[in-house]
């Protein structure tokens, strides 16, 4: 073929049919019994998902469905039959012809004592869910003492940025937030456990003050919190000053402004004001998750009034 040749390309003929996917391998079936009545799951659940699929209340604490479960807090324990011990529910994988009992005498007791030792050593009056759960199982944190002398809920609460405070006292240590910070979710490690023993406790790196760590304020740690150790600082303002509300308040589905993610957001309004932001755990764009702007970034809203005076000088 000489130099001056023209050179032709055939494409290919297109196929009249869209490509599809391959389908999934179906997953096999596990079968359990349940209180007597048999559940079947696909293989890989937890007796957790069992549990829920028999429709039977299984507490949790430190277990989020849009997180790893790390199984410290032992609340979600379930009675195994061949089993030398109870077995955490949230991470112990559903096997064929497991025998399980989820409210036994044994049960019930664990659980009793795990909600009363939380409850005499931190300070549980914002987690509405373990009031309720204290209550349920008959709990008396009493019993363990007072919350008098406990240095644990003497520690002052931690107020050193605009957006968020850290009040420890009320931390039950269900790593919820060291999750959500880590890598199911914003892979930033601004937060850890530190120490061991009856010395753990969540502290930033070197235990440095909020806004000298890693932290970006995505506030996702604040959503995920069970107790209200972390809380959004328009949260903490109105319970110091007696006048939260939730009788007041409203919660209403909107679309982010700020970009064209499109996360859901869920806007908590009392007396015509926002008070927090929060995003649905089952929705796809976000997982309960949101950047900084999102969570935090609705002061606009409400703009103060300016004085005359003032409002003369931004005119000039």
């Amino acid at each position: 073929m000489s130099d001056t040749e023209a050179i032709s390309f055939r494409l290919p003929p297109r196929s009249s049919q869209i490509p599809t996917p391959p389908e999934r391998p179906q997953r096999k079936l596990v079968e359990v019994t349940i209180d007597g009545g048999a559940v079947t799951v696909p293989e890989g659940a937890t007796i957790l998902d069992a549990c829920r699929a028999a429709h039977k209340d299984i507490p949790t604490l430190c277990y989020l469905d849009t997180l790893t479960p790390i199984n410290v807090c032992r609340v979600c324990v379930v009675e195994l039959e061949g089993a030398r011990v109870l077995v955490p529910a949230c991470s112990r994988k559903a096997e064929t012809g497991m025998v399980i009992h989820t409210d036994s005498p044994r049960v019930h007791t664990s659980r009793k004592v795990v909600l009363e030792l939380l409850a005499s050593s931190v300070d549980l009056s914002t987690a509405d869910d373990l009031q309720q759960r204290l209550r349920e199982y008959g709990a008396d944190p009493q019993r363990f003492g007072s919350l008098a002398g406990i240095a644990t809920v003497h520690q002052p609460v931690k107020i050193d940025n605009d957006l968020y405070v850290r009040d420890y006292s009320k931390c039950v240590l269900c790593y919820k937030c060291v999750e959500a910070c880590g890598t199911d979710a914003q892979n930033t490690f601004a937060i850890a456990v530190a120490g061991r023993g009856f010395h753990a406790h969540i502290s930033t790196e070197l235990d440095v003050p909020l806004p000298e760590s890693a932290c970006v304020y995505c506030g996702n740690c604040i959503a995920v919190c069970p107790t209200g150790a972390l809380m959004a600082k328009p949260e903490f303002e109105l319970r110091q000053a007696g006048e939260w509300a939730p009788e007041r308040q409203t919660a209403t589905d909107t679309i982010c402004p700020y970009c064209g993610v499109g996360c859901t957001l869920t806007v908590h309004v009392q007396d015509e004001r926002i008070i927090k932001v929060m995003s649905p755990l089952d929705n796809d764009v976000t997982r309960g998750n949101l950047c900084v702007k999102g969570r935090f970034g609705f002061e606009y809203v409400h703009p103060e009034r300016l004085s005359p005076a003032e409002d003369r000088n931004s005119e000039r």
